[in-house]
């Protein structure tokens, strides 16, 4: 692989790929301007179907790798259509300008394709059922890939973090609990900070998952692929990890789904086993936990 059109190349993933993809002849794309010198970058909406066409016809990629995706989850159970746009249709588009084209598709999806009802990690091959619209647009952005072009990868990934924090969220999850756990200490009348304690995932660190990819992208055994750190813990869990991690005193108080009271439902278990990766030799995703550290240690502000 040599000419890489990498979509969503600002975000968390977008980022760490940068790095990870910085062998490659690539061009990296994003929504708003982007400043890395190592790469032609171009401002692009994925949502500009001409714009996107002429992007592909010129630069002629080996592989498009799209990280681009509406995921305000609480947002897009209210109203979803921008999210239907971007996260099932610009991935259609995508996909078939990758036919046109005879190139790659990479495509980020996410562990929200499932329901959580059961207590073992999910596989590749088990049935999709979501739960909110967001998870919705996502599995019809993976079923309209698979229909219009073969030589795709899709990625499914979970409660992701990164050194570029998470544009639109107001920073990722491990920032926040860090923001929080440092107001809590300079408050003279300090909040407790609550965690949902009934949904258990895998948090991914984006520089793993970048490393990953890049390893996938070598082969050309297409499909559907689970991409997370290894082992499982709850956000509550999660949370005290930070803290501990970053020697910080605070602790987060266990609540459940029904007390936080998000508008769209999340999966109680969002466990992905990266079979598929496995199957080929090439899983290299660390435990969540040294993940972590590592972030804490040598990244996090």
């Amino acid at each position: 692989m040599s000419r890489i059109l990498l979509i969503g190349a600002n975000g968390q993933l977008g980022s760490d790929l940068r790095d990870a993809l910085a062998g490659h002849e690539l061009l990296a794309a994003s929504r708003t301007p982007l400043n890395d010198s190592r790469f032609r970058t171009l401002q692009l909406d994925v949502m500009d179907t001409d714009a996107l066409r002429a992007v592909v016809g010129e630069f002629k990629p080996d592989a498009v790798v799209n990280c681009s995706a509406f995921h305000r989850v609480d947002d897009i159970e209210r109203d979803a259509l921008q999210a239907l746009n971007v996260n099932a249709l610009a991935a259609q588009r995508l996909a078939l300008l990758c036919r046109a084209e005879n190139c790659v598709l990479l495509h980020i999806s996410t562990d929200y394709v499932f329901d959580g009802t059961r207590r073992a990690p999910y596989t590749e091959s088990d049935l999709p059922n979501p739960l909110s619209a967001y998870g919705t647009t996502k599995l019809a952005g993976e079923l309209l890939i698979r229909a219009a072009w073969p030589r795709h990868f899709i990625v499914r990934t979970c409660g992701l973090y990164g050194r570029a924090g998470t544009s639109g969220k107001g920073g990722n999850f491990v920032q926040t609990m860090l923001r929080l756990a440092r107001e809590q200490a300079a408050a003279a009348q300090p909040k407790p900070i609550c965690v949902v304690a009934d949904q258990t995932c895998t948090p991914t660190f984006t520089f793993d998952l970048a490393a990953q990819l890049a390893l996938l992208l070598e082969k050309e055994t297409y499909g559907t692929y689970h991409a997370t750190n290894a082992g499982a813990c709850t956000w509550h869990e999660f949370a005290n990890a930070i803290f501990e991690i970053a020697g910080l005193s605070a602790r987060a108080v266990p609540i459940t789904s029904a007390e936080f009271g998000a508008p769209a439902v999340r999966p109680p278990w969002s466990v992905l086993e990266n079979a598929a990766l496995q199957k080929l030799g090439i899983d290299r995703m660390r435990p969540w936990r040294e993940a972590l550290v590592d972030y804490l240690g040598n990244y996090a502000g």
